[in-house]
């Protein structure tokens, strides 16, 4: 029977007084990683005295991507104390000049260790081989991930025989959450002590990683950057609600193609798809919805036996907020003016929703180019940048200008916000600087989370057939922008 896949907490300090704190902190992990690298006073035992959970001891130096600054005889002498003192596992590097003088010594105990932050070797089966023959009771393999299909070797690796495996950077996440779908012996959570390490508390809380399953089903959202999306806390929350053994995870990938690869490798049964593939996405799935094919782009696909199909939820997922706002039962705009700002792919979707109720649409881009491209697409009017004073009752902001990294930016900046109702797609922050300036003038506004959970929404009923809880996935994304 195979073993459970372990959590284990990464702690690194200063002192060995904030070490030991931070290890008697952990308490939802099964082991914890002491990381005497970055520890200017380190004491071995007192290290390890009183701990309550299995030890993993660590002094990484700086040639594998580390702390450590002395030499190797001193590191070699910490490390050898702390076998002394019974730590359960002593991390030892592949390439240290030690490494076979301590797997003689107590090789079992041993975490035989190689890090490339540069990718994956080409010689990584033959270092494998080598590591596998030292003698170490489990190697260690973690690498920089530049893609999904990195991580296909990792699986092999610990298939074949014991071993932690690590995907570093974001598009190795997987395997980090899906550490039991990679038969790894464990993998390690902490706050971002290295590329992709989450936190220990949103790698059980967010994606149930101690319920994690070979029956578990698999989604994610795909596109990037998609690292630190929220429609992993929205779907996550409400599999959970519906007591269904699923996860959602973020799938970053440089290329739709290196997903579908990924997806075949992992059976993965459904995903979302942003930025910036949701128009290549259309032509990957055998069928579509007629809305999709209208759009032009598909965010969302499932699997099913004759292979993905898609759907288009951005339409629904941004006019029903619209049409609640509005208090229009029938959800007609007809005679209303509306100007979309930004002609991207959501705009697209914007500029259907809008003229499917009837709306006179505008399309405003920064290149005025793009603005007459997507407004001839959809036999609208294309209009200047930024839209003059008087000329539209419902103004929606498809642009990322609010977003975090340009917080004091609005795309109305010095105009006049004269309209109706403001619509800023952007729901990180909540509150942007158009919202705040379109309140002041007296407009009616929604925010992007309103589009953001209703789309998931909509998402989610279509691959489950149960209908979420708004209210609780709305309450478990506002928690998580508190702490952002």
């Amino acid at each position: 029977m195979k073993k459970k896949t372990l959590l284990c907490e990464t702690v690194l300090a200063k002192t060995l007084a904030e070490l030991r704190a931070a290890r008697d902190s952990v308490v939802d992990a099964d082991m914890v990683e002491l990381r005497l690298d970055g520890v200017a006073d380190p004491d071995i035992a007192g290290a390890l005295a009183g701990r309550r959970l299995p030890i993993v001891v660590t002094c990484r130096p700086t040639w594998e991507g580390g702390l450590f600054d002395g030499s190797e005889e001193e590191r070699q002498k910490l490390l050898e104390e702390a076998l002394r003192q019974g730590a359960e596992y002593v991390d030892v590097e592949h390439q240290s000049r030690f490494s076979d003088a301590m797997i003689a010594k107590c090789g079992d105990r041993i975490l035989l260790s190689m890090h490339d932050f540069d990718g994956v070797p080409r010689d990584l089966n033959k270092r494998v081989r080598n590591m596998r023959s030292s003698g170490a009771g489990i190697i260690k393999i973690a690498v920089a991930t530049k893609n999904l299909r990195d991580t296909f070797p990792l699986r092999d690796i610990a298939t074949e025989d014991p071993a932690v495996v690590v995907g570093m950077g974001p598009s190795g996440l997987p395997t980090r959450v899906l550490a039991s779908r990679f038969e790894s012996c464990w993998t390690y959570s902490g706050n971002g002590f290295a590329p992709g390490q989450i936190s220990t508390s949103r790698i059980l809380n967010e994606f149930c990683f101690s319920k994690i399953s070979s029956d578990t089903s698999v989604y994610g959202v795909v596109g990037n950057p998609v690292f630190n999306s929220l429609s992993p806390v929205i779907h996550n929350a409400a599999f959970q609600a519906a007591g269904l053994n699923s996860v959602y995870l973020p799938f970053q990938t440089e290329t739709l193609e290196d997903f579908l690869a990924f997806a075949k490798f992992m059976g993965i049964e459904g995903a979302s798809i942003t930025i910036p593939y949701k128009r290549e996405a259309l032509q990957c799935a055998k069928t579509i919805d007629s809305l999709a094919q209208r759009v032009g782009a598909v965010n969302t696909l499932k699997k099913t036996s004759m292979g993905w199909i898609g759907i288009n939820t951005d339409v629904a997922g941004f006019l029903v907020p619209l049409v609640q706002k509005t208090n229009s039962a029938s959800g007609n705009l007809k005679g209303m003016r509306a100007s979309v700002l930004g002609a991207g792919g959501v705009a697209r979707a914007i500029v259907v929703g809008l003229t499917l109720k009837g709306a006179s649409v505008t399309v405003h881009a920064r290149k005025s180019d793009r603005a007459r491209d997507l407004s001839g697409a959809f036999n609208v009017q294309a209009g200047p940048w930024p839209p003059k004073s008087g000329s539209w009752d419902i103004l929606v902001n498809c642009t990322p200008l609010g977003s975090y990294g340009e917080v004091d930016k609005s795309p109305m900046q010095g105009s006049r916000l004269d309209g109706k109702l403001v619509y800023d797609l952007v729901y990180s922050p909540q509150e942007t600087l158009l919202i705040k300036e379109a309140r002041l003038a007296g407009c009616e506004v929604i925010g992007g989370l309103d589009m953001l959970i209703e789309q998931a929404r909509q998402q989610f009923l279509w691959w489950t057939g149960q209908e979420p809880s708004v209210d609780l996935i709305a309450k478990a994304v506002k928690k998580r922008l508190e702490v952002q």
